[in-house]
C-alpha cells in the first residue's frame, strides 16, 4: 500500500515550490490534536515573520522521531537529502571544529525542515555572512522553582531599563513555556566573548539593583526563588528557540514576540499556539517588525564589565561542553568543592 503523502505549494522569492509532506495526518502534538500537515500550514502562515527573525542565520534543528512526547535530537549539520537550493554556511564551534549549518531564506525551506520532523528552530544570534559577530544580544529570563511569569515580567522590565541606560533597545518574547527572552539588536562589531561579557555586565547590574528577585548564579543550588539571568545563552553555539518557533509542549505553544505594552497588561503564554499565532499575526502584525533598524553598541556594557573586573568580579562559568576558558572559575558545584584545610 502506498504511504500517505500530500504536497503543499509554497510561494517564495524563486517562485512556487511544490513541497512533499509525508504522513500529513500523523499527530505531532497528540494532546492538542495537531498534525504534521497543520504544522506545515502554520509555518506557511507565519513565514514572513519567522524568516525576519530567524532567516539569514545559521540554524540548528530540533527534530523528533515521533511526536513531541518522545525523544528529540539536534541536527546541526545539513541532513542528507537537503535540497540544493537551501543555503549552508560554515560556522566554528567552541571546540574549534568547523562545520556547515543550514540557513533559511524562503518559506519552502521551513516546510522542508518540518517535513524532516523539525519542531523547534534554534537560530544563531549572528548573520550567515558574519557568523563570528553577533548582531543580537540575548538574555534568557529563566524562572526557578517558586517563581513564574509574573516574576520574569518584573525582571524583564528591570533589564529593559538597564539596557536602555546602556544605549540599547530591548525586545521581548515568550519562551513558549514559563520564561521570557530579551533581545537587543546590536551592530556586528564584536565577537561572541565580548557580547557574552556585555550580557554578564547587564545581568550583574540588574542583580545589584534587585538581589532579591534575580540572580546570575550558574549553580542551581545558589539561585533560590529568583529569576536566573542566563548569560550563557550569549556564548558561541548556544541558542534558544527562535521567535515564532513552536515548542514541544502539550499545548503546542509558540515562542511569541509581544510588545512591552502587552507584557505590562499581562500575557498568557499558553494562549500563543500553533493554532492561534497566525491569526494574531494577521490581526496585529509583528511586534518585532522594526527590530533590526534599532541596532546599538555595547561599548557602555563593556565599560561596566571592565569596571566589575577591576572590582574583583571576573569571569563566570561557561557551559559544560566548552573547553576550559581563560579566567574561568572552577567548574565544580559549590557544595562539592574541596574545602580548604
Amino acid at each position: 500500500m502506498a504511504s500517505e503523502a500530500t504536497t503543499v505549494d509554497v510561494d517564495g522569492p524563486h517562485g512556487t515550490r511544490s513541497m512533499r509532506v509525508s504522513s500529513p495526518s500523523r499527530l505531532v502534538w497528540p494532546e492538542a490534536g495537531i498534525t504534521k500537515l497543520q504544522l506545515v500550514e502554520y509555518f506557511v502562515a507565519v513565514a514572513d515573520a519567522f524568516l525576519a527573525a530567524n532567516g539569514d542565520r545559521p540554524v540548528s534543528l530540533q527534530r523528533f522521531g515521533g511526536d513531541v512526547t518522545g525523544e528529540s535530537y539536534f541536527s546541526k549539520n545539513p541532513p542528507k537529502g537537503a535540497p540544493d537550493w537551501i543555503r549552508t554556511v560554515d560556522v566554528t564551534y567552541p571546540s574549534g571544529r568547523v562545520h556547515p549549518q543550514l540557513v533559511f531564506d524562503e518559506p519552502a525551506a521551513i516546510v522542508w525542515a518540518a517535513q524532516m520532523n523539525t519542531v523547534v528552530f534554534h537560530a544563531w544570534p549572528s548573520r550567515a555572512e558574519n557568523p563570528d559577530n553577533p548582531d543580537q544580544l540575548r538574555i534568557d529570563l529563566d524562572p526557578q522553582p517558586g517563581t513564574a511569569l509574573a516574576e520574569a515580567t518584573t525582571a524583564a522590565f528591570g533589564m529593559r531599563e538597564v539596557l536602555a541606560e546602556a544605549g540599547l533597545t530591548a525586545f521581548v518574547k515568550t519562551s513558549g513555556n514559563r520564561g521570557l527572552h530579551l533581545y537587543a539588536p546590536i551592530r556586528p562589531d564584536w565577537e561572541f566573548l565580548d557580547v557574552r561579557h556585555a550580557v554578564i555586565a547587564a545581568a550583574r547590574e540588574l542583580e545589584r539593583r534587585r538581589p532579591d528577585a534575580v540572580t546570575t548564579a550558574w549553580w542551581k543550588e545558589l539561585r533560590g526563588e529568583r529569576i536566573f539571568l542566563d548569560y550563557n545563552q550569549a556564548a558561541r553555539d548556544r541558542t534558544i528557540a527562535g521567535a515564532y518557533s513552536p515548542r514541544p509542549l502539550p499545548a503546542a505553544t509558540v515562542s511569541t514576540p509581544v510588545s512591552w505594552e502587552e507584557l505590562e497588561a499581562g500575557v498568557d503564554p499558553s494562549s500563543f499556539t500553533v493554532r492561534t499565532v497566525p491569526d494574531r499575526l494577521a490581526a496585529i502584525g509583528d511586534p518585532w517588525a522594526d527590530m533590526h533598524g534599532r541596532a546599538g553598541g555595547i561599548e557602555t556594557l563593556l565599560a561596566w564589565w571592565e569596571r566589575d573586573v577591576a572590582n574583583g568580579e571576573g569571569e563566570l562559568p561557561f557551559p559544560p561542553d566548552y573547553p576550559k576558558m581563560p579566567g574561568e572559575p572552577p567548574r565544580v558545584q559549590p557544595s562539592r568543592a574541596r574545602k580548604p584545610d
